[in-house]
């Protein structure tokens, strides 16, 4: 979420994808061998894909090895946005409530973490309260308090210093923004935050303006994390956080390594959720994928921690000779390009739609590997997962129809309505980190050069995405007129997908997501309508949901790549795993652990 331009290695890239899509086909028909139970002890193909695999042999102790090819944005639970940072943070995290350890869709389901119950709601609900569970510790063997998870949540608010995280609370408790973050508080009483109280240190109260059926959700993301304010190092808190889960920070060397042990207060008594099976888990960071998935296949790395899916070179190994590790899940992710809308000449429309137009959109596909790795053409931005989707049948420009290898004359009519009948400059940019992603732009580059429009690509380290891609000035600065992303449900609603996306009142000058800069007052008001729906009115909500994807395809603000499938390999030795929907398709890391550990 750096540039080094070597048009070979970017058609290599592609031919490989071209190779390896090819491959899946045959793979899917079972043209691959090691698909069941094998020799090397794995479960087999899509054995932990929404269900559990070798729940059973996991043994107490070892160290847990993850391998990725990009650090996280941040390790701060206030910063973070990336979906394997919130999966692996609830190693040395908690929430009031956080996702059940189940598979599937069951593991997008909320349960009490550092609180005792599901909380009270009012009748109107608006107040939430939360009473604590005993024994709930810090590493140094404090006790947690409903102050620490104040202050943990009022962090947030401090936008100029940590930058980079989700806006939900400060957009539910405090909507017009009059609390400043606890480092400019400068009251008197220095109560901080008056929509949440804390009467004792076991009780919290959250109080909101306006009543959002989402809440909850909100509470069990890594950014209601409680941080201890005598602990709070502010933005150099990512490099290492103070834990309140089962393991704690031993090491951290950005953009190499970073190793976790066991944290010695952590009662297993005060934490239904965590086993902490593992004595030692780390985490290699390396850019080279080739290397990395091979390593991976080596038996060197358990899981790759990223969760995006082998690359082009390790897919053609794995599906060969270790089919048996590999889970084939559809993510709730949708992989796209986005429009700035600040760069020229993409504040037209019609500019817009001629690059859809142009784009063959089964070179992109095939760039991400194909129906089986990639996933199904994407034809709009709400993900099927999500309550209001129409999957593919919601084509609008026809993308997976007449126009899924371009339709060029369409392009160049659209390019003359925008001004732009010979075409135009642009540049896309791409995380170097990711080779699919390079594939899309290369794939993108060939396809829009035939109706005149010269696009560079602009690499860049994915963890430095904030301040990159996410800082509009630096969008407008350096003209990246086309960004290359992908997004999924912070949680299962239109709000959980849509809000950072394409809600006015979620543009950051930092950290930003609504890389687009939509200012629609019509989607705006539907985002509202939706918060206002009663959460048991369904129905209702999945048509807004339908209307606010309508409103955003209608602008022309995206060009969707693919419904997301991935293809993750799974190490042979790591016991009691299972993909969940609370991370979109993800192994649940939080209760992995070894077969045969080494002592």
């Amino acid at each position: 979420m750096t540039t080094q331009r070597t048009s070979g290695r970017r058609k290599q890239a592609l031919a490989a994808a071209v190779g390896v899509a090819a491959l899946l086909t045959t793979a899917a028909c079972g043209g691959s061998n090691d698909d069941g139970g094998s020799k090397s002890g794995a479960p087999g193909f899509d054995a932990a894909n929404n269900k559990v695999a070798q729940a059973s042999e996991v043994k107490k102790g070892g160290e847990l090895k993850f391998v990725t090819t990009q650090d996280a944005d941040s390790w701060d639970t206030t910063r973070g946005y990336y979906g394997f940072m919130w999966d692996f943070s609830r190693y040395y995290s908690r929430q009031l409530l956080t996702f059940k350890t189940e598979p599937g869709a069951k593991g997008a389901e909320l349960t009490p973490d550092l609180a005792a119950d599901e909380g009270q709601v009012s009748a109107d609900g608006k107040t939430y309260t939360f009473k604590l569970r005993d024994g709930i510790t810090w590493e140094d063997g404090k006790p947690i308090t409903s102050q620490d998870i104040k202050y943990g949540i009022e962090r947030s608010w401090a936008q100029d210093v940590l930058s980079g995280g989700p806006v939900y609370l400060q957009q539910m408790l405090d909507p017009k923004g009059t609390y400043k973050g606890p480092y400019k508080d400068k009251s008197k009483d220095h109560l901080g935050l008056k929509a949440i109280d804390t009467p004792d240190a076991k009780t919290i109260v959250f109080h909101l303006p306006s009543a959002n059926s989402d809440f909850k959700q909100v509470l069990a993301m890594t950014s209601a994390s409680p941080v201890r304010q005598d602990k709070d190092t502010k933005s150099k808190y990512g490099l290492h956080p103070f834990s309140s889960g089962p393991y704690k920070f031993q090491s951290y060397s950005p953009g190499k390594k970073l190793v976790l042990v066991r944290n010695t207060n952590w009662k297993a008594s005060s934490d239904p959720v965590r086993k902490a099976y593992p004595d030692t888990i780390s985490l290699t960071i390396s850019s080279n994928q080739s290397d990395s998935d091979q390593r991976l296949i080596n038996g060197d790395y358990d899981i790759d921690a990223s969760q995006t899916g082998l690359g082009p070179q390790g897919r053609t190994i794995a599906l060969k000779q270790h089919k048996a590790n590999l889970d084939n899940p559809v993510s709730g992710f949708i992989r796209y390009a986005v429009f700035p809308q600040t760069v020229k000449p993409f504040d037209n429309i019609h500019c817009r739609k001629a690059v859809i137009y142009a784009a063959d959109h089964v070179s992109l596909q095939t760039a991400r590997g194909g129906p089986v790795a990639g996933g199904l053409i994407g034809t709009n931005m709400l993900p099927p997962s999500v309550p209001g989707s129409e999957g593919q049948k919601y084509d609008p420009y026809k993308i997976a129809g007449e126009n899924k290898n371009g339709n060029a004359t369409l392009a160049k009519q659209e390019l003359k309505e925008c001004g732009q009948p010979n075409g135009f400059k642009t540049t896309i940019a791409v995380r170097n980190n990711k080779q699919q992603e390079v594939a899309t732009a290369t794939s993108l580059q060939a396809a829009l050069k035939k109706v005149g429009i010269t696009a560079d690509i602009y690499q860049y380290d994915g963890s430095q995405s904030a301040g990159i891609i996410g800082a509009p000035a630096n969008v407008e600065k350096k003209k990246l007129g086309i960004i290359i992303m992908g997004w999924g449900p912070d949680f299962p609603s239109v709000q959980g997908y849509g809000i950072p996306l394409w809600s006015s009142k979620y543009i950051l000058q930092s950290g930003n997501n609504n890389f687009a800069m939509i200012k629609d007052k019509t989607i705006d008001g539907l985002f509202d309508q939706y918060n206002a729906t009663k959460a048991t009115d369904e129905a209702k909500k999945a048509e807004i949901a339908k209307e606010i994807n309508h409103k955003v395809s209608e602008g022309a603000y995206y060009l969707p790549f693919t419904f997301e499938r991935l293809l993750n390999f799974r190490g042979s030795n790591v016991g009691n795993i299972y993909t969940t929907d609370a991370y979109s398709g993800y192994y649940d890391f939080v209760n992995l652990g070894l077969k045969n550990p080494k002592k």
